[in-house]
């Protein structure tokens, strides 16, 4: 596939993540303001096409990623059509090709900050501050990656490139858990609180060297196995009480639980309690820094790094059929294409992904993401579940988010399984695991998070089911990969972000890390997973798609590994600084707990911003750098007494990247932009009625997608299904009702 890199910050991390599948992938211009670790990470495997006309280069490509502000864009004709239709275009912009807010523009910060991110971060009463290494730029990125594989696919069907729209703003609002959903399903939406999240019992503890992720959410037996290990060690106090078993009551006590067992963690070493984590298979491990990701043995074990002319960096988040490890990679050097065009394969129907079935294994939230995405844009989900195995996020009551909710209306639930087909199948059962075998053998993809040897059991790991099904895609979303020494452990959001470098920069300077309140490893794994079907499926091949959710965080960490950050200019009051921009903050504006981000990206927008705001000090940016703390200062007063909205607005007409912290009420009810975009679609449930759903990030303006259906009940489409694709009449379904197999 040859794809022609036309992106800035906004979409570095989809060219890179294109390099990473064996794309044939050309640079047009050297990028040469990054500093040298930069060019390194996000150029290392590309050539260089320099005084070739840029329509030349198109006419070569099949694939056109570009981004930056949509009055920018060089591919875009003045009619919003792109100049090279014959390609599959992506267009990554701040806020899209659309709506009011078309024109806006903004970095990292802004576009946390409009998109709903900022908000969750931060310690109480202090700034809000988006997730670290520009985790909106890297979302932003990878649907872009996304959006090309999916433009691709399209064109085997039709014939025809086209021009897709994706919003880095949008990219973040569908990636904040349930920082939005909240809103729409109990009217309330969370609030930063330094790293606690409010709806599972995780957080970061204080060991005696260091610090740790953990907790006790999830099935029963992470309270039960903590809890042995806290009584063995004599340190369980009163958590052995009879009363503690029931899970509403731990809920509600979560306060002293944790203080119980922070006292637990003080007393050992972060690799100590990591290490007796992993072998007890519960759910914890030690924040580790970036710097530190290298001596990760998991990581080495299975080969993630990879050498660029030398130098060790940070991989990719799989195996690729086209780019498999170890992997060495160049840097960017002048050439050309050395790959012939990529042909077509005929296919029919109107979605990219139409007439793809989905065997979707998975629960909880980046197996159902992924899933949701694929099912977004035609593919047939048929989603395995029962009564057995509980899916918390349709039956802890923490996760449903709706007041009196059940299992069938969990707003969680609702959210992330829109589009689905509900199969109960109980997998205790001899019947139930043939039916899953036979089933397997008549889909394309298979998706799975269960424990490494779990799928071996039933006859379904990745030999047996290519020889079931030899064209079969195994998608497999272990937390660290189904090899190496740590292939057993149990990971959740957190603990990944742990392990990944993430929570360790989550650390104001001087102070312990905060963590996050939201899953963003799982659904940067997800995007992840939905990229190794895709490449699959656009190869025409079937493969297993061995992906560690650890990998793909700690791919999505940007040059951290190769960075000794000496330039780091964030202080513990002003942690939203940045090396690249002054003014570069969060500041205060007029109501209860309401913030605006600004930035001042080049020496235009600080001019701009200057006069407006009235600021002291000129120059360049050295000289600003100087002046910081008088110009944040000063910002922060003119700031104070104003409407975040309302002056986002004025600094943006006037060029300035800017935008109001938002809160997920913002994001549902207020944002006219998202409004116009058609951004919270309302989808008619058949018990929760009309509700509003997160909507989809890349819009394909031929083949675009689609929600289709709420959420299924659960066993909804049982006897549908068995009936349409395994043929079974009454009476074989019936007899599987009697054997328990399908509820």
């Amino acid at each position: 596939m040859r794809v022609l890199d036309l992106t800035d910050e906004l979409a570095r991390q989809g060219a890179r993540l294109l390099v990473g599948l064996g794309a044939d992938v050309v640079r047009a211009d050297p990028d040469d303001q990054l500093p040298e670790t930069a060019r390194i990470h996000w150029h290392a495997g590309k050539k260089l096409a320099t005084g070739t006309a840029l329509d030349a280069l198109a006419a070569e490509a099949d694939v056109v990623l570009e981004s930056g502000p949509a009055n920018r864009l060089r591919g875009l004709r003045p009619d919003g059509s792109s100049r090279w239709p014959h390609a599959v275009h992506v267009a990554v912009t701040p806020f899209g090709l659309t709506g009011p807010r078309r024109g806006w523009v903004g970095g990292d910060l802004v576009l946390a900050s409009a998109g709903g991110m900022t908000w969750l971060g931060g310690k109480p009463g202090g700034q809000p501050k988006p997730p670290p290494r520009e985790q909106a730029l890297q979302l932003a990125g990878a649907h872009g990656a996304i959006a090309a594989l999916l433009g691709v696919l399209a064109k085997d069907r039709t014939g025809a490139g086209q021009l897709i729209d994706v919003s880095a703003q949008e990219a973040v609002a569908a990636t904040l858990e349930t920082g939005a959903i909240s809103w729409i399903h109990a009217g309330r939406f969370p609030v930063r609180n330094g790293g606690v999240y409010d709806h599972v019992a995780h957080r970061i503890f204080a060991a005696a060297d260091g610090y740790v992720a953990g907790g006790y959410s999830g099935s029963e037996r992470m309270w039960t196995d903590l809890l042995a290990w806290l009584a063995e060690e004599g340190e369980a106090a009163d958590l052995l009480d009879e009363r503690f078993a029931d899970p509403v009551l731990r809920w509600a006590e979560r306060p002293h639980v944790d203080e119980v067992i922070a006292r637990f963690v003080a007393k050992r070493t972060a690799r100590e309690v990591a290490e007796q984590g992993r072998a007890r298979a519960l759910p914890w491990a030690e924040v580790t820094p970036p710097s530190q990701l290298t001596g990760n043995p998991q990581l080495r074990d299975r080969k993630f790094f990879v050498s660029v002319d030398g130098i060790e960096n940070a991989g990719f988040p799989w195996n690729a059929p086209a780019l498999p490890r170890p992997v060495a990679l160049s840097r960017l050097a002048e050439g050309r294409w050395s790959s012939a065009p990529r042909t077509p394969r005929a296919a029919s129907g109107s979605r990219a992904l139409d007439g793809v079935r989905v065997l979707d294994l998975t629960w909880v939230l980046a197996g159902p993401y992924a899933t949701k995405i694929l099912a977004e844009h035609g593919a047939d989900v048929i989603k395995v579940e029962s009564r057995h195995r509980h899916d918390p996020t349709r039956f802890s009551p923490s996760m449903r988010l709706r007041p009196d909710a059940g299992p069938d209306d969990s707003g969680y639930f609702l959210n992330f399984n829109r589009g689905k087909r509900s199969l109960a199948l109980n997998l205790r059962t001899e019947a139930g695991q043939a039916v899953l075998r036979d089933l397997a053998a008549r889909c394309d993809v298979v998706v799975e998070n269960f424990s490494p040897g779990v799928l071996a059991k039933w006859g379904l790991d990745y030999e047996s089911l290519r020889k079931l099904n030899p064209r079969a895609i195994l998608v497999s979303m272990s937390g660290v990969g189904h090899t190496g020494p740590w292939r057993k452990a149990v990971t959740f959001a957190d603990t990944l972000a742990a392990m990944s470098g993430l929570s360790s920069e989550t650390r104001d300077p001087g102070e312990p890390p905060q963590g996050l309140v939201f899953g963003l490893g799982d659904m940067v794994a997800a995007n992840a997973a939905v990229l190794g079907a895709l490449d699959l499926l656009a190869r025409g091949e079937g493969g297993h798609v061995d992906l560690s959710q650890l990998e793909a965080m700690a791919a999505t960490m940007g040059p951290a590994v190769l960075d000794d950050g000496r330039d780091d200019p964030r202080t513990a009051a002003h942690p939203n600084r940045s090396p690249h921009a002054v003014p570069h903050g969060v500041y205060p504006a007029a109501g209860d707990d309401r913030w605006i981000a600004i930035t001042a990206q080049d020496e235009a927008q600080w001019a701009a911003l200057r006069d407006i705001a009235g600021l002291p000090g000129d120059g360049d940016l050295a000289q600003r750098r100087a002046a910081e703390d008088e110009i944040d200062t000063a910002l922060a007063a003119w700031t104070r007494d104003q409407y975040a909205a309302d002056l986002a607005a004025r600094l943006q007409a006037a060029g300035v990247a800017a935008a109001l912290v938002a809160t997920g009420r913002d994001l549902v009810e207020a944002d006219e932009h998202l409004a116009a975009r058609g951004f919270y679609p309302a989808l008619e449930h058949p018990i929760a009625g009309p509700v509003r759903h997160e909507g989809i990030v890349a819009r394909l303006t031929a083949t675009p997608g689609a929600l289709g259906s709420p959420a299924p009940l659960l066993g909804q489409h049982t006897e549908e299904v068995l009936t349409e694709l395994l043929s079974l009449d009454d009476d074989r379904i019936a007899a599987l009702r009697a054997a328990g197999a399908t509820e």
